[in-house]
């Protein structure tokens, strides 16, 4: 079957081809009623434009696409006069991008980078789509409806977060597990019982399979399970960090944690500045951890104990699945589980 045209479209939702044109290269010139018109014939007929004039499933650019949130985190800028490096102050995405180019240049492809939502997903998705030979797509950041349209005309891994589409290449890591055993090092090892969990919002999906380990280690040790995280942050940042550790510090109605447990290293870097500042003492008064294990987690000061995933590798390994892919668009669905493993630091007292 041929792949659907901007012709099609057009038909379609009832408007010109340069309607559908200008939908997609600058959506903001076209009234939204419209818009929305040609976006759902587009999604109905499974059109996605093409970078060029020929059509999409004939095609190569030789380029790999990956799409994600910005996760920039201004504050992390700071550190980096204590680091020897920039590579020091690199975050989780940086990682994943990092991993995705050098596989990427191993296989002879580009790296196409899309790390913002800001113009709307359908646009952006578009743009990526019609620009790559398949990409790879941080969960939960587009539409699964979107998602199901391109992955009709183009490879699609899935990167963290639950397996949404069956019939997707599926990369995730054991994110429940490593945070269960963390929490289980405090409880039976340091012997802390009052424990505080720092999550983030209920659509990020590795945070919460994070908060389901806590709870889990919490079941086993007898310890009150909790529904909820005890401060939800709005974004994993720096700063939400500092405010999540006032936040628990401040409530005068409970005792204070032993321990404060950040859903990402980020955040626990943040509460470790903001207990300094508030003179807690890390990890006499109160033990602090992460999860992600990026550079600033080794370089700040106490050390942070935290849960070290394999970022690089999966960037890596969503590259060897949509070349493998390419190779073979009829081959079962992979669904991968990258393990992770506790580094115990000075955050919780095992400097």
């Amino acid at each position: 079957m041929s792949a659907p045209t901007v012709y099609d479209v057009a038909e379609r939702s009832g408007v010109s081809i340069a309607t559908v044109s200008r939908v997609y290269r600058n959506p903001d010139s076209v009234r939204a009623q419209t818009r929305d018109r040609v976006v759902e014939a587009a999604r109905e007929l499974g059109y996605v434009p093409s970078g060029n004039a020929r059509g999409l499933a004939s095609r190569t650019t030789g380029v790999l696409g990956l799409c994600f949130p910005d996760f920039a985190d201004p504050d992390a800028e700071a550190d980096t006069e204590a680091a020897d490096d920039d590579s020091a102050v690199m975050l989780y995405s940086d990682h994943v991008i990092r991993g995705m180019e050098r596989a990427a240049r191993r296989h002879g492809y580009a790296l196409l980078i899309a790390a913002s939502l800001a113009g709307g997903p359908e646009s952006l998705v578009a743009k990526v789509a019609g620009r790559v030979d398949g990409f790879a797509v941080l969960a939960r950041t587009v539409p699964t409806e979107d998602l199901e349209v391109i992955s009709r005309r183009l490879p699609v891994v899935m990167l963290a977060g639950p397996r949404e589409i069956d019939h997707l290449d599926h990369i995730e890591v054991a994110n429940s597990d490593g945070e269960r055993e963390l929490a289980q090092h405090l409880i039976e090892d340091h012997g802390l019982r009052r424990l505080a969990f720092v999550g983030g919002q209920p659509d990020s999906p590795d945070a919460e399979a994070r908060f389901r380990g806590y709870q889990e280690a919490c079941r086993d040790a007898g310890l009150p399970v909790p529904d909820e995280p005890s401060v939800r942050a709005a974004m994993m940042t720096r700063a939400e960090g500092q405010r999540a550790a006032e936040t628990l510090l401040g409530r005068g109605d409970a005792p204070r944690p032993q321990a404060m447990l950040f859903a990402n290293d980020q955040m626990a870097v943040g509460a470790l500045h903001a207990l300094e500042r508030r003179g807690v003492r890390v990890p006499e008064d109160i033990a602090v951890t992460g999860f992600d294990g990026i550079p600033l987690s080794r370089i700040v000061r106490p050390s942070l104990t935290t849960v070290r995933q394999p970022i690089q590798r999966l960037g890596e390994e969503a590259v060897e699945l949509l070349v493998r892919r390419l190779a073979d668009r009829d081959r079962d669905p992979v669904s991968l589980m990258l393990p992770v493993s506790v580094a115990r630091r000075d955050s919780c007292g095992c400097g």
